[in-house]
């Protein structure tokens, strides 16, 4: 299933409808180049979680840990992580596996950016998202439910 957005505010607000299907224990895979809308469509994922604090991009710490805002009705917590500088180390699942990113994988939504190939073990079931910007900077999101009821639970978008 794909969707073609106009702008980075409606790559936002598709990330805040996302929000709508997910709950504890969900793993999505955001895949897609540099600047093409992963850190943005988590933006929206965190808003419509209701979570504490803005969202920003972990490349450089790896992982955050954002809170959900119960005070605002949130009751997820959101796991943002970023696996793109961990493609150049030796094991990088190794690397993933320090992060023990599984031990809340069961109470928050884990979203991993740059994780193909490296965070597929935390979890049976998950939502793989390709996100690609074009020359005229559309967005192109692409969704690959990949087991569990994802499949079903994408049709709500």
């Amino acid at each position: 299933m794909s969707f073609r957005l106009s702008t980075v505010e409606e790559t936002h607000a598709f990330g805040t409808r996302l929000a709508g299907i997910l709950r504890p224990g969900d793993l999505l895979l955001l895949t897609g180049p540099l600047g093409a809308g992963k850190t943005a469509l988590v933006q929206g994922i965190g808003a419509g979680l209701k979570v504490v604090g803005s969202i920003t991009s972990p490349t450089f710490v790896i992982a955050r840990v954002h809170r959900a805002d119960v005070g605002r009705g949130g009751v997820v917590p959101l796991v943002h992580a970023d696996a793109y500088r961990l493609g150049d180390a030796p094991d990088p699942r190794a690397e993933i596996d320090d992060l023990d990113l599984d031990a809340s994988a069961e109470d928050a939504v884990t979203v991993v950016e740059w994780g193909a190939g490296m965070v597929e073990q935390l979890n049976d079931e998950y939502l793989g998202v390709r996100i690609d910007r074009l020359e005229d900077d559309t967005r192109v999101i692409e969704l690959r439910p990949c087991g569990g009821d994802w499949a079903e639970r994408i049709k709500e978008l």
